[in-house]
């Protein structure tokens, strides 16, 4: 069901700044931006580490690629497992939080909507 990783969420005050920061610091490139988020890449993979300004919860941080996560939360669902967040929209497609039975987030999207333009 999993793919891969697609993402490292981490919370900063400010885009620019943050950007600034883990460019210079840590060598990753802008990829993407728009008003609350930034996608910045990192040479050895397509991960990537998406900087925002959203109110998430910081036990977030890590989202997983899937096919389709409509469809594996229903079949999450149906196996009686639990889940932390339904479904909701993404720029990209659908995200949703499913919960292991040691109550840990798994954080899952899917690219239904396509990649975001570079």
């Amino acid at each position: 069901m999993l793919k891969k990783i697609d993402c490292v969420l981490v919370r900063v005050d400010d885009l620019t700044a943050g950007a600034a920061f883990y460019a210079d610091a840590l060598g990753l490139r802008v990829l993407w931006r728009d008003e609350t988020s930034l996608g910045m890449g990192l040479p050895e993979t397509d991960a990537e580490v998406v900087l925002h300004t959203m109110d998430l919860p910081p036990e977030w941080s890590v989202h997983y690629l899937v096919d389709d996560v409509r469809a594996t939360v229903q079949s999450w669902l149906e196996a009686g497992r639990p889940i932390s967040r339904p479904p909701f929209e993404i720029p990209v497609g659908w995200c949703a939080a499913l919960t292991d039975p040691f109550h840990n987030p798994i954080c899952i999207l899917d690219l239904t909507k396509g990649p975001r333009p570079a």
